[in-house]
């Protein structure tokens, strides 16, 4: 299969740090969203952005296949934190689930745990 486009993304200190693209198109400080102070993103921001505006993509993409006009699709993408007595069996299928959790599927160490934050 050939390589349509490959991006790269490194992140200093986790959700209390730095992360930044090999272009420098996101070159931001995270923070959790508990600290948000409006100068900073979370990985939930980004997941959002990210989805949203893939997804938009391809809403765009099949109403021109089939000739819709005029058209110009918003998505708006609500991503949640959320506290529940199912959590971890959520984390799980969550896990098993989730398409970039199948690709890197023994390619990579990944724990699940879920953690209270206050």
């Amino acid at each position: 299969m050939a390589v349509q486009y490959e991006t790269k993304a490194t992140n200093v200190g986790g959700r209390k740090g730095h992360v930044q693209t090999d272009d420098k198109a996101i070159n931001v400080d995270v923070l959790p969203p508990q600290q948000a102070d409006g100068n900073a993103t979370n990985p939930e921001q980004l997941f959002a952005a990210g989805y949203a505006s893939c997804f938009n993509g391809a809403f765009d993409l099949i109403l021109k296949q089939n000739k819709v006009r005029d058209a110009e699709p918003e998505v708006t993408l609500t991503v949640r934190l959320e506290d529940d007595p199912d959590a971890e069996k959520y984390l799980q299928d969550a896990h098993d689930f989730c398409p970039y959790s199948k690709a890197t599927r023994g390619n990579i160490d990944v724990k699940l745990n879920v953690e209270v934050v206050d």
